[in-house]
């Protein structure tokens, strides 16, 4: 239920700071953008974990809906949990090349104030996030058991 709650939001606050965005907002998801970047560079999973929520709140701000800001925060700190647990497995993957394009095809949404393409952007995030996270249970957590 987290997933589907989350992905809802997730679109919902992209989509609405594509449309509501100041070049201050757009200024501070950028720099909230690099900084998470840097994060991966240095393989610093708490760092990481944080400076994507604060990435995301970034964007949740811009889109100018405190209720939906609100909700999607209490949604991402249940995801930070997960996140984290599974952030050294996506490093030391094949992965960790797209790690962060994500956020950046989101972000460059936004920066055109295109809704349609920032929304995709989100729900592309969300799934490969729970791809990501079911990719790490199957090879580390669930490698004993049978799955079908």
């Amino acid at each position: 239920m987290l997933g589907k709650a989350k992905d809802l939001i997730q679109r919902a606050v992209t989509r609405l700071a594509a449309l509501q965005r100041t070049d201050e907002d757009l200024a501070r998801i950028r720099a909230a953008e690099a900084t998470y970047m840097d994060s991966i560079t240095q393989g610093d999973f708490q760092a990481m974990t944080e400076l994507n929520k604060t990435l995301h709140m970034e964007i949740a701000r811009a889109g100018k809906n405190p209720y939906l800001t609100s909700y999607y925060e209490k949604l991402l700190g249940e995801g930070q949990r997960l996140l984290h647990l599974h952030f050294d497995y996506v490093i030391s993957s094949a992965s960790q090349t797209k790690l962060g394009r994500d956020h950046e095809e989101i972000v460059e949404a936004i920066a055109a104030r295109d809704a349609d393409a920032a929304e995709n952007a989100a729900h592309e995030h969300t799934m490969l996030f729970q791809r990501r996270f079911l990719d790490f249970m199957q090879q580390n957590l669930t490698s004993q058991m049978k799955i079908s």
